[in-house]
């Protein structure tokens, strides 16, 4: 029988690590085909491979290339292979890898066999080099990976060229690296803000992509430590017991936009936070989006509502609402682990089913 049975195809290109196939089903069996191995034969590539449920999780059966003929030699995986997810509402962080090392001046980290891929999000814990030195103040944000310069090093978004950061090694008890595996549940969610330029309008960056579009309507929570209080919602000094919006008139980039403040005058922001502040408990710069299905976005002019939003460039299967609003971004699908799409930017092409009867 396959009344109800749910079929999906489609490509992706391998980022040499885990990759993430969102569908709205979690499928039952799975089919991939290497094209551009198939294109381009090469020795120990992985050409094809299948998974079923009934295997186990992180299974699938492949078939690599051979040196000479090129023939398809048959395989066996249990670890890293093809498994199903579904994110639900807590972070989900993957293996805790122990930092090495970790150089000041170019926020790039040592950690062995890291894994991570260029747009991945991380998140620190520890990061004390002595109790009064290191790079604590990154411990509990999500940064986004920029640069992978190669197996067991790998720099992230944040600017920690400064006097208060100090760099690290001997491996630090305690310093610890893990993937957010699902980052983005709720969008446009609550970014925390690594630098501020100020002027007539103001250029935010965050410490990971953070998903607002032009028109989106938000606000900043600040600490004083941090700088640019005056951005804060409240107290807003024109309207008392009045939040204090604004909205986002350009988007450079996935972690940079510009809103409509206009910071002339106001107190300078900075990242250079002491170890000190740290430990006495200090709160993060947080921008996020506001507003309601009645008040959010701008312009908007009546009628249809915006139509579905967008999710980290990938468009999400929610209903429309307005820029304003926060979209549960829950997903599922099916992963492919690095045994077998363990070659990045090579094209895949595939097939999941979900059988309305699975033995």
């Amino acid at each position: 029988m396959a009344e109800y049975s749910r079929l999906a195809k489609g490509t992706f290109t391998a980022n040499g690590a885990t990759n993430l196939i969102e569908l709205p089903f979690q499928p039952t069996t799975v089919q991939l085909w290497n094209y551009t191995a198939y294109g381009t034969p090469t020795a120990t590539q992985v050409a094809e491979a299948y998974w079923d449920s009934d295997m186990g999780q992180g299974y699938a059966l492949y078939k690599t290339i051979t040196a000479t003929t090129f023939a398809l030699v048959p395989a066996l995986t249990t670890t890293l292979g093809i498994y199903t997810f579904s994110a639900g509402d807590l972070l989900i962080f993957g293996t805790k890898k122990q930092v090495i090392a970790a150089t000041a001046a170019t926020a790039s980290f040592n950690v062995t066999a890291h894994g991570y891929a260029v747009g991945d999000v991380v998140m620190f814990t520890g990061l004390f080099e002595t109790s009064t030195t290191g790079m604590p103040q990154l411990s509990g944000i999500p940064l986004e990976v920029v640069t992978v310069t190669d197996a067991n090093n790998f720099i992230v978004n944040w600017n920690t060229n400064q006097s208060n950061y100090t760099s690290l090694s001997g491996s630090p008890s305690g310093a610890y690296v893990m993937k957010l595996l699902y980052p983005f549940l709720y969008a446009p969610g609550v970014s925390i803000i690594e630098s501020i330029t100020t002027g007539t309008t103001t250029t935010i960056t965050t410490s990971a992509p953070n998903n607002f579009v032009v028109g989106q309507q938000i606000a900043f929570n600040i600490p004083s430590a941090w700088g640019t209080v005056e951005l804060n919602e409240l107290p807003n000094t024109l309207i008392p017991g009045s939040p204090q919006y604004y909205y986002v008139t350009s988007v450079i980039s996935s972690t940079e936009f510009v809103c409509n403040a206009n910071t002339t005058s106001a107190t300078a922001f900075t990242s250079n936070v002491t170890v000190a502040q740290v430990k006495a408990g200090l709160s993060f710069p947080q921008v996020k989006a506001v507003g309601d299905v009645n008040t959010g976005g701008y312009p908007y002019s009546g009628g249809n509502l915006y139509p579905s939003p967008v999710v980290n460039s990938v468009s999400t299967i929610n209903g429309p609402a307005i820029y304003g609003s926060y979209v549960n971004n829950t997903f599922q699908g099916f992963a492919v682990g690095s045994t077998v799409a363990s070659v990045s930017s090579q094209v895949w092409y595939y097939q999941a089913k979900l059988h309305d009867i699975n033995n």
